[in-house]
């Protein structure tokens, strides 16, 4: 029998959480400061296309064996070994760099594999919410998670760039193993609730056939697929964006590491305010087009940027705040529809094709910058992206089912995913 959320178990989800804000500061400065040196050292918009593409690719691959994980392993455990070893992995940064042996190449492999461990760790940190959280809590949550991430994320590019003003990049990499062992306190504290499947069917189950159950859920909820297929089209004409800002800032407009800095924090002050907006708000109704909407006014907001004269950097910071206060807003309500309209003991299966789906197509789109900015060039390319993604909104309402999620779903899904049900269930989403 499922073990429903308490007043305690909310509390522990609290702690939790704030453990896991001081790792994500640490992960993040280190990050920023990967980014920065490849910037630097390279001038070069293909190794900052590569060490993107390296972020996502482990996520596609790992993803939908870390969303089966997740549901079978004690989620508890999953998020202290990955924790750890994203710690180890850091300090091996820092003997890299100590001893001088940085090669662009070793320091794309640690990045990579911690990307792997970073695969593993979203779809257990999404699980565990709704196990942790009542229903009726689960969108504010959402936005208040957003709100400190936010806040995380806003100190942590200044914080990066004063630490590299002030320190040689070497003792910068320790932060991340301290932030480790604060995030690990709560850990010994709190209870993380785990309802493993005890049947000796369900025991027998292989990796594909549990991840195949995932597929089954998604099929038997009208517009589920088609909204992952959203996030995956928003995913690729967002990565420009992601892999070209610290070239844009620093050859294309002369910028410091202060300018790049504070363009991510001006981002991360328009993500606070907007989950602010979130947490407060009891319930959103329309969450679709809210969803469709947002997409379409933030790529609005960040055509101010591409079109930013030379150096003006207020410009950029304003169009990018604009654009991320709307941000929390759609994927709180996006994540909202994931973790209510499936049931609990599949949601990791289906956290991790989701994150799987949408996110497979963001290494496609990260390794592709670098030709097409041969191409196309840097604005040129920003402009294309942010055209599409105000155009892609517009379609996916006229000609998919994508609408029918702000509907009442009541799918029936009790029963275990056998071959003869995962045939049955191919109705067109």
């Amino acid at each position: 029998m499922e073990e429903l959320p308490t007043k305690k178990s909310f509390r522990h989800y609290i702690y939790f959480m704030a453990g896991q804000q001081f790792s994500l500061l640490g992960s993040g400065i280190i990050s920023f400061v990967i980014t920065w040196w490849i910037t630097i050292e390279t001038q070069s918009v293909l190794y900052l296309s590569l060490a993107t593409f390296l972020i996502f690719l482990p996520q596609v691959i790992v993803s939908p064996f870390a969303g089966v994980l997740s549901d079978r392993l004690n989620r508890k455990t999953i998020i202290f070994t990955v924790d750890s070893l994203q710690a180890l992995l850091t300090f091996g940064l820092f003997i890299i760099f100590f001893t001088g042996f940085t090669h662009i190449w070793m320091i794309l492999i640690i990045h990579t594999f911690r990307n792997v461990l970073y695969a593993f760790q979203v779809p257990t940190v999404y699980a565990i919410l709704p196990s942790m959280v009542s229903k009726e809590k689960i969108s504010r949550i959402n936005g208040a998670g957003f709100v400190f991430s936010g806040l995380i994320f806003m100190i942590g590019p200044v914080l990066s760039a004063l630490l590299l003003e002030l320190f040689p990049i070497t003792y910068i990499f320790l932060i991340d193993v301290v932030t480790f062992l604060i995030a690990t306190i709560p850990l010994f504290l709190i209870t993380i609730p785990f309802q493993a499947k005890e049947t000796k069917e369900d025991k027998e189950k292989s990796f594909m056939r549990e991840f195949k159950e995932g597929f089954v859920v998604v099929k038997a909820i009208p517009g589920l697929f088609s909204m992952i297929v959203f996030a995956m089209i928003f995913n690729f004409v967002i990565r420009p964006f992601g892999v070209l800002w610290p070239y844009f800032i620093n050859v294309l407009h002369d910028g410091s590491a202060f300018h790049l800095a504070f363009l991510f924090g001006s981002i991360q002050v328009g993500n606070v305010i907007g989950s602010l907006i979130t947490s407060i708000k009891k319930e959103w109704k329309n969450k679709i087009k809210i969803n469709l909407i947002g997409e379409m006014v933030f790529f609005t907001f960040y055509l101010l940027i591409i079109l930013a004269p030379y150096q003006n950097f207020y410009l950029m910071m304003f169009g990018a705040f604009l654009g991320a206060i709307i941000f929390p807003i759609t994927i709180a309500t996006y994540l909202t529809i994931l973790q209510t309209v499936v049931p609990s003991d599949k949601i990791g299966r289906v956290m991790s094709i989701d994150h799987t789906v949408s996110m497979a197509i963001a290494p496609i789109g990260a390794l592709l910058v670098g030709p097409l900015v041969g191409l196309m060039g840097v604005v040129n390319l920003l402009l294309a992206s942010a055209i599409i993604g105000i155009i892609n909104p517009i379609f996916l309402w006229l000609f998919t089912k994508i609408r029918y999620l702000d509907r009442p779903q009541e799918p029936e899904l009790e029963a275990p995913a056998t071959p003869e049900l995962i045939e049955l269930e191919t109705k067109e989403i």
